[in-house]
């Protein structure tokens, strides 16, 4: 991992003596000073990542009816138009208006059987699927399990970076709280004063993993105010803290503002993969991330109910499904 504005480690190395410590360390550094960081040898080839971002390029093709038909759900799960969310958690921006990007929600698939799905469990609906699109499905849920599996290897070197218990967040990530948002920047729309292609937030969670797109637009937020533009590093995942680790972590890890626009005359396609624990699991803050002096500095609280605040606060449409 180079220490840098945007920093890069390997994720295939783990195993060979010692590298598994080094790695902790690379991690620590990048998210107590950056937090983002790019991952190269990670398993996961490129054709699979091409693919992914064809298959959103294809789904966005469709005609808006088409799209609509799948409607995002109180779930989070479905198809999100232009327009459909204002980031007001943002701590670095008074964000007003609605951001000029469309999206397509896909979370776990599961079967009408699964107990949770009987049950009801908010986040744990079916997937809604297009019906016009042959093998999308396919691509779609094989591409999750392999990122998921990535993201599942990348936890053990967390709990060596943060000294838990070995195996302590993978516990936390049984039937993890996953989502995959395809989205797609349209070229040549003019926005307005304070407006963007998705507007400056953190994310919720715990990680996202950012596959490279060919067409830039990403701009990270370091602290200090300085917006940057990621270097071009193909073949590699950009990671990023989200405000529930950061929470976790007493504010140590940190959840950097990001912000996109579409500044080019082409069509822009993002795939960002959302890797959250379980809804269920309280977030109280680390032992080795408080101590004398360094009191927790944010109420324990599950993860589900984190989520629910900050996507009621940021998308209207959830706010019209619980009658807020």
């Amino acid at each position: 991992m180079k220490r840098a504005s945007a920093c890069a480690t390997t994720a295939s190395s783990a195993g060979a003596p010692g590298a598994a410590a080094q790695l902790a360390r690379e991690l620590t550094w990048a998210s107590e000073h950056v937090g983002f960081y790019f991952i190269v040898d990670h398993g996961i080839a490129q054709s699979q990542i091409d693919t992914v971002f064809a298959e959103a390029a294809r789904f966005h093709a469709q005609p808006l009816e088409a799209k609509l038909a799948l409607k995002i759900n109180l779930h989070q799960i479905g198809y999100l138009p232009i327009g459909g969310v204002i980031y007001k958690t943002s701590q670095v921006n008074r964000n007003t208006k609605s951001d000029l990007n469309e999206a397509f929600f896909v979370r776990r698939d599961r079967a009408p059987g699964d107990p949770v799905v009987v049950a009801g469990e908010r986040w744990r609906g079916l997937n809604q699927w297009p019906d016009g699109l042959p093998g999308f499905r396919a691509v779609v849920t094989t591409y999750q399990r392999a990122i998921e599996d990535l993201a599942l290897r990348l936890l053990d070197l967390y709990d060596l970076a943060l000294d838990t218990p070995a195996g302590f967040f993978r516990a936390r990530f049984e039937d993890a709280h996953i989502n995959l948002r395809l989205s797609h920047y349209p070229p040549n729309l003019e926005p307005e004063d304070n407006q963007f292609g998705i507007a400056p937030h953190t994310d919720s969670g715990f990680m996202t993993f950012l596959p490279q797109s060919i067409v830039p637009g990403l701009e990270i937020g370091l602290p200090g105010g300085r917006w940057i533009t990621p270097p071009p590093m193909p073949g590699t995942y950009l990671v990023n803290s989200g405000d529930i680790l950061n929470r976790w972590t007493n504010g140590r890890f940190l959840s950097t503002p990001h912000r996109a626009n579409n500044r080019s005359k082409l069509d822009r396609y993002a795939a960002p993969f959302f890797f959250d624990p379980n809804p269920a699991t309280l977030i109280e803050c680390l032992p080795s991330c408080q101590g004398p002096g360094n009191p927790p500095r944010f109420p324990a609280q599950t993860f589900g109910d984190y989520y629910a605040w900050w996507v009621r606060t940021n998308y209207p449409h959830q706010q019209k499904a619980e009658g807020a």
